[in-house]
């Protein structure tokens, strides 16, 4: 049976996590021959998160600051150094659902990423305010011009690596520009990504994302990245992090 890392990054999300966490389709993935292990990563919250998934066996870890991206990368790197089969990431809101891995696990390859595409006809009607729903169009349009790689939905959280595509990842996004640096590196790196629709629906508990001043970052993160293809080392809790896993 392959082994499987859920890596969900948390920041103050007591009151969606138990509900994701119940929603794991554990005997589903076995059935497709899985095993699931699941890692939080931490981004020191104030709340019962990290209360929450230790309640539920879950591996805790807490990053050395904040943000999204550190804390993503802090997984990967634990999925790499405990050689893991596949990496499935999403949020801990319950935007994503957690069964969707089941439709997504089978079309996996060797050294290839499967993106989910919420900007579909399964996106629940009030799950994105409409300048969210335009601002990922854009961003995405922007990525595919920027880099010439086929994404449906580049501001998607979830997301499935094999465990190849993984350790070529090269990154150091601090926040919600982790997902675009991933797509750039997709195209840099000539690493095989494929999209699949996702359900999508609407976020519980408050949210994080701002739309203009994220999404600015995003477009910016795509541009470095873009004219500067390899991104600058920096060290793990000193404001940035490398992820340098092809080593």
């Amino acid at each position: 049976m392959k082994e499987l890392m859920i890596l969900l990054p948390v920041l103050n999300e007591q009151d969606g996590l138990e509900t994701v966490l119940n929603a794991i389709p554990y005997q589903s993935l076995k059935e497709i021959n899985w095993s699931a292990s699941i890692v939080i990563v931490d981004g020191n919250s104030s709340d019962n998160s990290r209360q929450i998934g230790e309640s539920f066996g879950c591996e805790v870890i807490v990053q050395p600051t904040k943000g999204k991206g550190e804390a993503i990368r802090v997984g990967f790197e634990y999925a790499i150094k405990n050689n893991f089969d596949a990496v499935v990431m999403f949020d801990a809101d319950r935007t994503y659902h957690p069964e969707d891995m089941l439709n997504m696990l089978p079309l996996l390859e060797g050294g290839q990423i499967i993106v989910g595409n919420r900007l579909t006809n399964q996106m629940h009607p009030h799950a994105m305010t409409a300048q969210n729903w335009i601002g990922n169009h854009l961003l995405t349009w922007s990525a595919v011009m920027l880099f010439g790689l086929e994404i449906h939905d580049v501001c998607s959280g979830y997301w499935v690596f094999d465990k190849a595509a993984l350790r070529q990842m090269n990154l150091n996004s601090m926040d919600f520009e982790i997902e675009a640096e991933m797509y750039a590196e997709c195209a840099v790196a000539n690493i095989d990504l494929r999209n699949h629709p996702i359900q999508y629906q609407p976020r519980i508990g408050e949210p994080k994302l701002g739309s203009i001043r994220d999404g600015s970052s995003i477009l910016k993160k795509l541009i470095i990245r873009r004219l500067f293809p390899h991104p600058v080392d920096a060290e793990l809790g000193r404001g940035k992090l490398s992820l340098h896993s092809n080593q």
